[in-house]
Formats: structure tokens, sequence, C-alpha cells
């Protein structure tokens, strides 16, 4: 029996036009990009997922984080926030109203999760990290793995940190069939600080897509005229529907910058933290699916596509309800020369 998430694809549309034929020297500048269409479902550790089980070694220790609380934001115990969702899932599944199905007992314990932790009584010390994405090479050919390895681990900590800070996510390259025994209970946090960077456990459908440019990456020349191109246009423009797609995705180019300034191409944002060599874009955790463009809406997720009943729209648009800031992304890069390094990470 099919798990879950699972024989769901996703279709990127074609793009409304080739942008290639109206400005060629765009070709040699294009990437591929895949596309992660995470579902809600029950991952296991042989599958590439987003927040679901990793290949993990048992003799391996496991990274963690140390967390400062925040007071303004409710902590909560991780398997608290699974629970919370799971039973708002099933109380606002149709054909109910919110709360119609659940007993006095649920509902109690809804509130109790509500209220969060005592922040007084949080423990101090580092923290496990939590997994945020699972990728196996098969699943995304193309994607840069460093030699010997096929499976990619990125592990993050629940907490805001300041700018510049790559120390919250980790990564592991792994050959995957030297794992011979996996640890089967990772351990957890006692405490998450941010609600929203905690994933549904998800299946990935990759989908292979072209990539061209945002703006801020092409000389002012073709960026210039690529400019004046749009404003002609009514509809879909080159920033919307023809450069960079949005959503969780693996390799391509970066998102566009969205409340800042974009930094330069050396800028120490763009390299890396450990060596200061150039870092490329490795995987990019959206908020959303799509934006405000609908050209980029997978066909299955489409309204009036046939789906089952149990996947409400916002659901397919927000699939692992993760949320980066106030509806922003966080685009993760890595060192070129020496991938087992930190990370960099700049937040759209």
């Amino acid at each position: 029996m099919a798990r879950e998430g699972e024989g769901m694809t996703r279709t990127t549309p074609p793009r409304p036009l080739d942008i290639t034929g109206v400005f060629p020297e765009l070709a040699g500048l294009a990437r591929t990009a895949f596309r992660l269409h995470p579902v809600p479902g029950e991952p296991t550790v042989h599958d590439s997922s987003v927040g679901g089980p990793l290949l993990w070694p048992a003799d391996e220790p496991w990274p963690e984080y140390e967390m400062a609380p925040i007071p303004h934001w409710e902590a909560n115990a991780l398997r608290d926030i699974h629970l919370r969702r799971a039973l708002l899932a099933r109380s606002s599944a149709p054909p109910h109203g919110p709360g119609e199905v659940l007993t006095e007992d649920e509902q109690e314990t809804l509130r109790r999760i509500n209220t969060g932790l005592d922040h007084e009584s949080l423990p101090s010390g580092p923290q496990p990290m939590i997994p945020l994405a699972q990728l196996y090479a098969r699943d995304v050919p193309g994607l840069a793995f460093p030699e010997g390895t096929d499976l990619l681990q990125v592990l993050w900590a629940t907490t805001y940190v300041p700018s510049r800070d790559s120390s919250p996510v980790q990564l592991r390259w792994r050959r995957c069939a030297e794992v011979r025994d996996v640890l089967a209970a990772p351990p957890e946090p006692a405490y998450v600080a941010v609600v929203d960077f905690v994933p549904v456990p998800c299946v990935l459908h990759p989908e292979a897509v072209r990539e061209f440019p945002p703006y801020h990456s092409l000389d002012e020349d073709l960026a210039a005229r690529l400019l004046a191109w749009d404003e002609q246009r009514s509809g879909g423009t080159y920033w919307t529907d023809l450069s960079v797609a949005p959503g969780w995705k693996a390799g391509g180019w970066p998102t566009h910058f969205t409340f800042r300034e974009p930094p330069e191409p050396d800028d120490d944002e763009l390299r890396c933290p450990e060596c200061g060599g150039p870092s490329d874009a490795l995987l990019t955790v959206d908020s959303n699916e799509w934006d405000g463009s609908d050209s980029w809406i997978p066909l299955e997720c489409a309204k009036g596509a046939e789906r089952p009943p149990d996947q409400p729209y916002g659901n397919l648009w927000d699939p692992t309800q993760v949320s980066i800031g106030r509806g922003y992304s966080l685009q993760i890069y890595y060192c070129v020369g020496t991938p087992s390094h930190s990370p960099a990470l700049i937040m759209q």
C-alpha cells in the first residue's frame, strides 16, 4: 500500500514564452533547479524528504545548538507541535467545522499546548537540532554532490539567530551504502523556540525546471533591456514568470532579493564563512510553494484540478507549514571548494 503523499506527481506548467527567443544571450546562463514539491506524508530514512527521518549512523553524534528562549515567543515541545497540527487538521476536515470532532480531552490538550511551556523551567545548554531536509542524489540528478557521496542531510536549530550566523544549519554529505546501523531514535530538543521552523514531514516529488538569473545577477545592460521589455508587456514578466522558480528547491539560481539591496558578487554573504571561498545555491527553504504569479502553480494543484478531498488548497500552497520571518525564504549556500564547510545563509 502506498504511503500518504506518494504517487502525487507535480508538473510545472510550461513558461509563458521561451525567453531565449527574445534574449538569446540568456541561453548560456540557464541553470537546472529541482522544485522539491513537498507533500505531507510518511517518509522513511530511505526517502528524500522535508522534516522526515534521516539515514543517520548509530555511532555518530547528533548535532546540537545552544538555543536561547525568546521571551515573546511560545516555547513548545516538539511532540506537542505535531500533536496540535494533527488535531487541528482532523477538526477542520470536511464536512466538519473547527472543533466539531474533538473530544473534551482533546480540546483541553489543545489549550495546554497553546499555553506553551514555562520559560523559567526550560533547560539550559545545547539542544539537539532537528531534520530539515534529506536529498538522495538519485532524486536530484545534476545537483553538485561531492565525489563519493550520494546523500545530503540538512539539520537546523529551531530558533532565530543573528544575521550572518551560519551555525544554526549543518550539512552532512554521505555515501548511503556506508551507513550500516541506522540511529533508531534520534534525540529531540526539550523545546522549540520558533514553532514555524518545524516542518510537517513531507515526501518529495522533485521536478527539474530551467531557471535564468534574477536581474541583480545580470550585467547592467542586459538587466536594463529586460526591465524595458517587461514594462512593455501586459501579464507575466521576466521577474515573476521567466527567471527563478518559487518554493522549496535544490540548486538553480538564488531567489529574488525582496526586502534589501542585493549583495555584490564578492560580498562576504555569498562566500564560505569558513574559508572565504566561493559559495553556490544549494537549498531554498520557502514559506510558500508559489507567489503572486499563478504560472508556477503545478497543474495538479491548480484550482479546479482533481485532488483528494483531504488536501485543501491552502495545504498545497504551504505543505511544510514552515514560515521564514514574515513569509520570506532562507537560502542555503554550500562551499564550492569544500562542501563540508559550514553553509552560508541569506534570508530573503
